[in-house]
């Protein structure tokens, strides 16, 4: 009766009608084929890639404007309803973090955390491909989030957002993989561009962050991409700059070493931040519930907002009224308010506000909120030139008084260098977002200072360690990055002749006449790997047929020397094949079971293929 009721569901599923693509679906796929088709006989690829990093840098401008956009109209609503509530403050940030979770967790049902971590994961690891649904949630999410007073940016996830816009683009025409990464690096400097109105930055953010290896060809791209973008976004919002700067203390040669000083102070600065937030993150990712999670991490982060009001959103208008030289407002509504004539309170304030930041962010995101480490980054770095000219101006007993406006510049470039391991957008990026292009020479004496500090104690930043840590990180090294973008499993051959433990020599002639291998894996009746006979061990005997029932393969196999796991990078494979010297090597899964063999001919064959056809603009 049961395999009589199988036949009959097999028969029905057999001659069910397949499922039916959506009509819209149905409709747009012939005219993309014509479309692809047309652009093919009319369009060269080169100016098709630029068509569509033109396509994709006003698609992230106004994208960057809508999220303003969003942001500006939460922030508005929440003040107007919280002018006399102020323990509202208090409220609204767990609020937006729970909507946040809810949102991600029921709607999207994906992570969508971490966002220039996971462009830089797509382009190391899943051939450029970003999920569609990236090119809205994150936009989505990270409003609320920071709408309702989260401490995070909407930095990165913009930057994952433009970086699934311009894979998704490239996947809509079927450009192939190397095409896809540098769409993807279109998007991301689009992104950059069109939020911070910093054509310069996004192009190179692209290069320092993503890690990407350019040609000149293709750097020609990502300028269309950010100047578009920043250009339609001077449209939307305006000549309006983040900080409002004007230069008006000059910076002296005599001070060198002060700016040297405060980029040493950046990095370690940049060290504490990357090292806390690894460490802190870690224990709230430990705790598997996520309503107790969200739980601990609404209470720090109301109780960090409760002390240190200017913890609350994203902190630019902090640091505005700090290059404004109002620094006793931001005291206001916090229990040091009373005391904020004494220099020493204020310096505390301060002290503790940048140490705590970092604890803020963490629990914004880890509860279930959604945002980036940019506006930390920056706003850290504020508070930390802040506090440097501050502690100077206190103990110069030469009478010299340095200007906070230009240290606080100064800290946001050599934070940017320090946490993100990218001096040059730090020099850029703040001299595009302030105006002040006359710091050029000290805004890299600080940036290249503090990278140089992190460098000593951490040579990944705080966006490519996980995927370091992992040897996923694709890198400017190009044997690496090959390796890197290689996958095992394309290499993995499976071709040889399997024998058993407890076959007789004879058994193991027989397969060895009808085998174009040398070497023949021993597996027992668990599928592990027990050793390896070469044809070289069995030579001298093989023709000698009175002893093919006295000697068992047990007998005449060798144990290998080294054996490789299914899950090891190539880069460790290949570190292993230059210490043993071998030409191949047998390859099991993470239990011992014998999957293949894997050998430096068919690395080295595949190796060429991705160096000719992964490399942007080779």
């Amino acid at each position: 009766r049961v395999d009589r009721r199988q036949r009959q569901m097999c028969i029905r599923d057999s001659t069910r009608a397949p499922r039916r693509m959506p009509v819209l679906s149905q409709a747009l796929t012939p005219l993309l084929d014509r479309l692809i088709y047309w652009r093919e006989r009319h369009i060269s690829e080169r100016y098709f890639i630029l068509i569509l990093s033109l396509l994709i840098g006003v698609t992230m401008a106004l994208v960057a404007g809508f999220l303003k956009f969003i942001i500006h109209h939460i922030e508005s609503f929440i003040l107007q309803h919280i002018e006399d509530h102020s323990y509202l403050y208090l409220i609204f940030p767990a609020v937006g973090i729970l909507l946040s979770l809810l949102f991600v967790r029921y709607i999207v049902r994906d992570d969508i955390s971490h966002g220039v971590t996971k462009v830089l994961s797509a382009i190391s690891q899943r051939k450029s491909r970003i999920k569609p649904h990236n090119t809205w949630s994150s936009i989505l999410a990270s409003a609320i989030t920071i709408g309702f007073g989260g401490s995070v940016g909407a930095e990165s996830p913009i930057v994952l957002t433009g970086a699934a816009v311009g894979s998704n683009f490239g996947r809509l025409f079927r450009l192939e993989q190397r095409n896809l990464m540098l769409l993807i690096g279109c998007g991301v400097a689009g992104a950059i561009g069109g939020v911070f109105k910093a054509p310069i930055s996004g192009l190179v953010f692209v290069i320092e962050v993503l890690l990407l290896d350019l040609t000149m060809a293709s750097v020609l791209p990502l300028l269309v991409s950010s100047v578009s973008a920043a250009s339609v976004a001077y449209i939307i919002s305006g000549k309006e700059i983040l900080f409002q700067f004007i230069q008006t203390d000059p910076y002296h040669i005599e001070r060198i070493p002060l700016m040297i000083l405060l980029g040493v102070v950046c990095g370690l600065m940049s060290l504490y931040f990357s090292k806390t937030m690894f460490r802190f993150e870690g224990e709230l990712r430990r705790i598997a519930n996520y309503r107790v999670r969200y739980l601990i991490s609404a209470v720090i982060l109301s109780l960090l907002i409760f002390l240190f009001p200017p913890l609350y959103g994203e902190g630019y208008d902090a640091v505005n009224i700090l290059l404004d030289g109002q620094y006793t407002q931001l005291l206001e509504g916090s229990i040091f308010e009373p005391f904020s004539s004494s220099y020493w309170v204020v310096f505390a304030f301060f002290l503790l506000t940048v140490l705590f930041k970092v604890f803020a962010s963490v629990s914004t995101n880890s509860g279930g909120g959604c945002g980036g480490l940019f506006a930390p980054t920056l706003f850290m770095g504020g508070l930390t030139g802040f506090i440097f000219s501050y502690l100077v101006n206190y103990f110069s007993s030469l009478n010299v008084f340095i200007s906070p406006k230009n240290y606080i510049l100064l800290g946001m470039a050599g934070l940017m260098a320090g946490v993100m391991h990218a001096p040059l957008t730090g020099v850029f990026l703040i001299a595009e977002l302030s105006g002040g292009y006359n710091l050029f020479l000290p805004l890299m004496l600080v940036s290249l200072t503090s990278f140089a500090t992190i460098r000593i104690f951490m040579p990944h930043s705080i966006y490519s360690l996980r995927l370091a840590e992992q040897g996923k990180l694709l890198t400017h090294q190009k044997d690496t990055a090959v390796l890197t973008l290689m996958n095992l499993e394309s290499v993995l051959e499976r071709d040889f002749e399997v024998v058993r433990p407890e076959m007789s020599l004879g058994e193991m002639v027989g397969v060895i006449s009808v085998s174009h291998r040398n070497s023949f894996p021993v597996v027992d009746d668990r599928g592990m790997l027990v050793g390896i006979v070469e044809l070289d061990n069995v030579r001298n005997i093989m023709f000698r047929p009175e002893l093919y029932d006295r000697y068992k393969v047990r007998k005449i196999m060798v144990t290998p020397e080294v054996k490789i796991s299914a899950s090891m990078p190539m880069t460790e494979v290949m570190r292993l094949f230059d210490e043993t010297k071998a030409w191949k090597m047998p390859v099991v899964d993470d239990e011992g079971r014998y999957l293949g063999f894997i050998s430096k001919s068919a690395i080295f064959n595949s190796y060429r293929e991705v160096l000719n056809g992964t490399f942007i603009g080779d």
